[in-house]
């Protein structure tokens, strides 16, 4: 093992991957590198030096909440490591980020498309203070999504608005900051104490680009993820290592800024 931490990954139980998997492709008009169960993302982290990845899952019904949280626990290991996922119109979301902490997950995953929010909204704001509250990780995805029209609900203005407002709260900004926003993400993002991985974007970005973005980021706050299924974690990894940045900077962003993340929730 190379210690690489994928911070973006995605599976389903067994018996709902081939289903999920065909729903989702076919509203995408993709096609996926892998077939969407645990057994496959595993295999791929041990073709790829993959040690740990971080594993999303999204409600988008309040009621998949406790389904959810029963499977992460169920898959919850050294290499594999779940985040569940709370419907912001939960009306128990409160508590359920408590238990989340409690059985000691790191974090939450959402995603305003399917869960139909703006990630700037006042009526999120006392969800964040719960993440807050809690200390927990907030991954969102973050600008346009490939299956959905282009209505800006988590862009990098949306996201400046949310850290301006709070400051603390350990959120990750994926797709190298927002989808297809790149220019806005220069703007608005780089530069400023916001996470950012960078899966699924560097098929879309020129390397000089991407390298420049990195290099005028904080170093601590850019985290490697592929966003496996939907690409493959050798190539997303093979694009990243042709950037030429620095051996400190590839350490940080394949792992040293995921553990120190990672290890802030106790």
């Amino acid at each position: 093992m190379r210690g690489i931490i994928d911070f973006h990954t995605h599976a389903f139980p067994d018996a709902l991957a081939e289903r999920a998997m065909k729903s989702l492709c076919e509203k995408a008009d993709m096609t996926t590198k892998l077939n969407g169960t645990l057994a496959d993302l595993l295999r791929s982290m041990d073709a790829n030096g993959i040690e740990k990845s971080v594993l999303c899952s999204i409600a988008t019904k309040p009621s998949q909440f406790d389904p959810i949280l029963k499977w992460s626990a169920e898959i919850a290991s050294d290499r594999i490591m779940p985040l569940p996922s709370v419907h912001p119109a939960d009306p128990d979301f409160d508590e359920h980020l408590r238990v989340i902490k409690a059985e000691g997950f790191k974090g939450i995953k959402m995603h305003p498309y399917y869960q139909e929010f703006v990630a700037d909204d006042d009526a999120m704001f006392s969800f964040y203070e719960s993440v807050c509250r809690e200390g927990l990780i907030l991954v969102m995805h973050t600008g346009y999504d490939i299956a959905f029209t282009r209505v800006d609900l988590a862009g990098p203005r949306q996201i400046a608005n949310v850290m301006n407002k709070f400051p603390e709260m350990k959120f990750v900004s994926t797709h190298f900051g927002s989808w297809q926003q790149w220019e806005e993400v220069r703007e608005h993002l780089i530069g400023k104490p916001i996470y950012m991985e960078i899966s699924f974007a560097l098929e879309f970005i020129d390397k000089e680009t991407a390298a420049s973005m990195i290099r005028n980021h904080p170093k601590e706050y850019v985290l490697f993820g592929t966003d496996s299924p939907w690409t493959e974690q050798d190539e997303t990894l093979e694009k990243f290592m042709s950037l030429g940045l620095s051996s400190e900077y590839e350490q940080l962003i394949l792992r040293g800024n995921a553990l120190r993340l990672l290890d802030s929730v106790r």
